[in-house]
């Protein structure tokens, strides 16, 4: 199963195109620096995030399904950075939340 559904845009062009004036400049700065520190993540659509690279993940309804590496989503009420990687047994976003700033941190968000 593929959860990659397209979000209104075919392209990362249109994608940015597509969102709120005051969401496009952070979003797309980083855009920009996802993809100068990784080329090889290739960016992806899944939900209505735009994302970066891909892995096998296990759902909630315990499918097995590609998941983006890294996703930015720009949601009602915020921005959300999602990490999904571990550092030991932690990911990422959490394992570092309190160098992050005032933030909100889930185990792989960042709000």
């Amino acid at each position: 199963m593929n959860m990659f559904k397209p979000v209104g845009a075919t392209s990362v062009k249109e994608y940015l195109a597509l969102l709120p004036k005051d969401r496009l400049e952070p979003i797309a700065f980083l855009h920009k620096f996802i993809q100068k520190i990784d080329p090889s993540l290739k960016p992806v659509f899944a939900s209505n995030m735009l994302g970066y690279g891909t892995f096998k993940y296990k759902n909630y309804k315990k499918e097995i399904v590609d998941w983006p590496l890294i996703a930015l989503a720009s949601q009602k009420n915020y921005m959300s950075i999602y990490v999904c990687a571990i550092d030991g047994d932690q990911y990422i976003a959490e394992k570092y939340k309190d160098e992050l700033g005032k933030v909100s941190v889930g185990k792989s968000c960042i709000r």
